[in-house]
């Protein structure tokens, strides 16, 4: 083999090493920029929930003062609004990844309910969808 064709393999050797670590450079980049999204929209989310959380727990206090303040009712009024602002405080509190965690949870520690669960609402929304058609 003369030396041109071997410094011109070298030279093609070269360039494909060149272009190579430029792509893995660029994939590089483009990963991080995909993390960095994904966080910011995970983020967004979690805001989202808390933002939730506190309008559900004004619904709470405006439920506490409208409603009767004395016997039966009042306890029944007072029990909503608390179950209300207890619904309000778990969105704030857990925002959406943590709430995602305690789903998670949940069917682990229960799954063939779960399983039973999501086939009924499957079930649902199929009747629904269908009687559209």
């Amino acid at each position: 083999m003369s030396t041109t064709m071997k410094k011109e393999q070298n030279q093609a050797g070269s360039a494909a090493n060149q272009a190579m670590d430029k792509t893995k450079e660029v994939a590089s980049h483009v990963g991080e920029a995909v993390q960095h999204g994904a966080a910011a929209v995970g983020q967004a989310a979690n805001d989202a929930a808390a933002a939730v959380g506190s309008g559900i727990q004004k619904v709470a206090g405006q439920v506490r003062d409208q409603g009767p303040h004395d016997g039966i009712l009042g306890s029944a009024t007072q029990g909503v609004a608390n179950a209300i602002e207890g619904t309000g405080k778990y969105f704030e509190d857990k925002q959406l990844s943590g709430m995602m965690d305690d789903v998670t949870g949940l069917i682990k520690r229960n799954p063939v309910p779960a399983v039973l669960l999501g086939l009924g609402i499957g079930f649902l929304v199929g009747r629904a969808l269908s009687s559209r058609s």
